[in-house]
């Protein structure tokens, strides 16, 4: 999506900062952009971190005098938008900070796949302080958000993080984004490029541009 470098490319909701680093290995001038200073500590020490420009701040609240070739916002990130005005104001701040002729790129999973029953998992991760223990447990689903815990367990104790994501259907994906003066160029279902299935594919990933 970034093209040939050096293209200038924001990530909202950045994280730990792996993309960013993809990027900014490849040549391009990156801007990180994420509300969680602890994220931001991780992503500075990836081995190009200090080439690029880290910023704690929202997607609703990112300001900036730059403007940018691709806007992304990964991992989901979009789904944390659990208010009409939040997704309103994250599309106001891409397509203010967007060039001409850039893109906006960002997914969001397809609320027609039953995720309560794909949701739950649990994994053992081994450090060299001893193994934990990660599962994922699906708590209820209403009006267009679920809620499930994230839960951590440690061999002295366990930490549990609940969150709430709410899953958008394509349609009031696509009218929100024209109403911020924006057009869908395409929606791919799958991470390889296939073609979007509403029935089947677990993946809405669009791909935006300014009208």
């Amino acid at each position: 999506m970034a093209g040939e470098p050096s293209r200038v490319i924001l990530d909202l909701g950045c994280g730990t900062g792996l993309l960013c680093n993809a990027y900014a290995e490849r040549g391009h001038h990156v801007t990180g952009a994420d509300p969680s200073n602890a994220m931001l500590e991780v992503a500075r020490k990836k081995p190009f971190g200090s080439a690029i420009e880290w910023i704690q701040t929202s997607a609703q609240s990112f300001r900036s005098s730059k403007r940018f070739d691709l806007i992304t916002m990964t991992g989901h990130a979009f789904q944390v938008l659990l208010e009409d005005a939040d997704v309103r104001a994250a599309f106001s701040t891409m397509r203010e900070h967007l060039n001409s002729g850039g893109k906006i790129v960002f997914e969001s999973r397809n609320p027609a796949i039953d995720w309560s029953k794909h949701w739950n998992y649990e994994m053992r991760i081994d450090l060299p302080t001893g193994s934990v223990v990660e599962s994922r447990k699906f708590i209820a689903y209403e009006n267009e958000k679920m809620t499930f815990d994230l839960i951590y367990q440690f061999p002295d104790e366990t930490l549990v993080s609940n969150s709430e994501l709410r899953f958008l259907t394509k349609e009031k994906i696509e009218q929100f984004v024209h109403e911020a003066s924006l057009k869908v160029d395409t929606i791919f279902g799958d991470w390889h490029g296939g073609g979007f299935d509403h029935r089947k594919s677990e993946e809405m990933i669009f791909v935006v541009h300014k009208n």
